[in-house]
């Protein structure tokens, strides 16, 4: 009898142990929120001259509500311009997309409570990390729009770079032709993963 007791009481042990692992994955995964089609546009048009502006619709984007950590990565190859030559120029020339293919974000929301910042009316909120394109990373220090309607968060926002911020070097014969500063523009919506 004893020994059918012992038994009966490891294995209540052992399936209250895998009930709890489980229950900890499942909370943890639900404080996640995903974009697999974030847009991030950047611009690096001077004025008189063809626009220098590039979309990607495939960022993908994860938030982690209890940590107030964001990260994101975009495929260089993603960004597409209107002119396929200067699309050609910028991965290949510029941002060498076949030894650089990544962009990387990870970053953490400052000042923010998830549970009573995040509604309907939306707030802005300081991000704070590190951007890093072509092996070089930046510190990003800026204002996002962040509200969520229904189950889907909305992340807006932008920042400014500049192509020497990456080690990129723009020749003279385009050098007047291309901003010294970069607008680059974010919108993520992000869905519980």
């Amino acid at each position: 009898m004893k020994k059918v007791s012992k038994e009966f009481v490891l294995v209540m042990i052992w399936f209250g142990l895998l009930f709890g692992v489980f229950s900890l994955t499942l909370s943890v995964a639900q404080e996640q929120y995903l974009d697999k089609n974030g847009v991030l546009i950047f611009e690096a048009s001077e004025k008189l001259f063809e626009e220098v502006k590039a979309t990607n619709k495939s960022v993908t984007t994860i938030y982690d509500t209890a940590t107030n950590k964001i990260a994101s990565l975009a495929l260089m190859k993603g960004f597409h311009f209107k002119n396929s030559l200067m699309e050609e120029h910028f991965n290949e020339n510029y941002i060498e997309s076949g030894t650089y293919p990544k962009a990387k974000f990870r970053g953490t929301l400052i000042d923010f409570d998830p549970k009573a910042d995040l509604n309907k009316n939306g707030k802005k909120v300081r991000v704070k990390g590190t951007l890093e394109v072509r092996g070089k990373e930046k510190d990003i220090d800026t204002t996002l729009d962040i509200l969520k309607v229904q189950d889907i968060i909305s992340i807006t926002g932008e920042f400014v770079v500049s192509p020497a911020d990456f080690d990129i070097e723009i020749p003279g014969i385009v050098r007047n032709k291309i901003a010294k500063e970069v607008k680059v523009m974010l919108d993520f919506k992000l869905k519980r993963k």
